[in-house]
């Protein structure tokens, strides 16, 4: 016969672990951990295992070597860290985020928990030199986070499958969808690190979030992420702070003048290739001058993924040092203006420039330059439409959840904030070109 008081303190045992499992989970001896100085987060722990392996695949190792910003640093000098400083950053939120919902009582798996930290460390990982600039200069018709998936892929399989929940996860297949939108959401890991750390490196402090504050808030509702109304403060300081990033760095018209340049000059060594002159490049950046290289192409030439895994920031500033002495005047002038900071001069409107003012500017650069008005026009100039909506009220909802249960949308729970003004759709036009003076 069972004792009685044996079947007391197994259901006391059970209570107690549950109570705090979510805590006791967290812990990894240190010997068993990897711990990284991060300047924003502080110590980064990653254990070893699974979580390590990626951070210590030659994949993600390529990301230190691209640029988080891009060409940013023209602008703000201390804007030079990576994409794998991001990574680890958005991966220690994560860890933070999954911690504080399973202290809630949200019940998350350890392999689900493991797979959701594999599944942002490598969000990333397709990224290529200056991260979004070349997406349609080097490649067209493809993402970056579609040849991240193609990544995920070849380290899984190095793994022997042991990402097949992390890809799941990213891909947004996996039955718990709040997983997901923890990685892919409007308060997914990934915006909450680079706004903090875009705000540290750059230097503009009206952009410093309350990541912390924000995880600590969210929940789940029937597996949806919810902000608790505590956190409606948080919130409407991460709305706002997102828009003055945007226009003030991500967008700032000497950063969208720079890149043109970089554009242009790619634009420039691709085509003199096709002309059959001799241009020097890296054998990855070669291969992807010489092609046009789009999903189709991804998908029917294996060499493709391998040579655009050995693409970096490297590639292109070595390839144009050698431009700048190249026989052609607009590829030199313009890897001169790459690496001198000659910057295109920019003008931003909410008008459309008329065509006489386009021609007026492109027979002075063709003159100064003596080249024709159709290079001039295609190689020595940019004119960009440049549309950004801070906050859309159909697809990037924030719930919030009420202490009775009640559930509003951020955009009628907020006495403060003005969304009519962050959902109003910004349109400017960015007119750069060639400056002499």
């Amino acid at each position: 016969m069972i004792n009685p008081n044996l079947i007391c303190y197994f259901a006391r045992f059970v209570e107690i672990y549950f109570a705090f499992r979510p805590i006791c989970s967290t812990f990894v001896p240190m010997n068993d951990v990897k711990i990284i100085n991060d300047p924003v987060f502080g110590f980064i722990r990653i254990p070893r295992g699974l979580l390590y392996s990626i951070v210590e695949h030659p994949l993600f190792q390529r990301l230190n070597r691209i640029n988080q910003l891009g060409l940013a640093s023209v602008v703000y000098p201390g804007a030079r860290h990576t994409r794998f400083q991001h990574s680890l950053g958005a991966f220690h939120l994560m860890s933070e985020a999954i911690q504080n919902l399973q202290q809630k009582g949200i019940f998350i798996f350890e392999s689900e928990a493991e797979a959701v930290e594999a599944a942002i460390l490598m969000h990333d990982i397709g990224h290529g030199p200056f991260s979004h600039v070349l997406e349609n200069t080097l490649i067209h018709g493809i993402s970056h986070e579609e040849i991240s998936l193609m990544m995920m892929e070849e380290i899984n399989h190095s793994v022997n499958g042991q990402l097949n929940l992390a890809i799941s996860i990213f891909k947004g297949n996996y039955p718990k969808n709040f997983l997901h939108q923890l990685i892919s959401s409007q308060l997914d890991m990934d915006r909450l690190d680079y706004l903090r750390r875009d705000s540290f490196y750059t230097g503009v402090t009206e952009g410093n979030i309350g990541s912390a504050r924000i995880i600590k808030m969210l929940n789940v509702v029937d597996d949806s992420l919810v902000v608790e109304q505590k956190g409606i403060y948080s919130l409407e300081n991460y709305l706002t702070t997102r828009r003055l990033m945007y226009w003030q760095v991500y967008l700032h018209r000497t950063c969208v003048a720079y890149e043109k340049v970089l554009v242009n000059v790619l634009i420039r060594a691709k085509d003199l290739i096709r002309m059959g002159q001799d241009v020097f490049a890296s054998p990855a950046l070669h291969y992807f001058l010489r092609n046009d290289v789009d999903a189709n192409w991804f998908a029917t030439h294996p060499e493709a993924l391998a040579n655009y895994e050995e693409l970096d920031d490297s590639d292109i500033w070595s390839a144009m040092k050698a431009w700048k002495h190249h026989d052609d005047k607009i590829l030199s002038t313009l890897a001169t203006d790459m690496l001198d900071r000659k910057i295109f001069k920019v003008e931003v409107s909410e008008e459309l420039p008329t065509e006489e003012k386009l021609e007026e500017i492109t027979s002075q650069i063709a003159r100064k330059l003596s080249i024709s008005e159709a290079d001039a026009r295609k190689y020595m100039m940019s004119l960009n439409t440049i549309q950004k909506d801070m906050y859309n009220v159909d697809d990037d909802s924030i719930a919030i959840l009420y202490k009775n249960g009640d559930i509003k949308d951020i955009s009628e729970a907020s006495e403060l904030l003005n969304v009519q003004l962050l959902s109003k759709k910004i349109r400017k036009y960015y007119l750069c070109y060639q400056r002499f003076e």
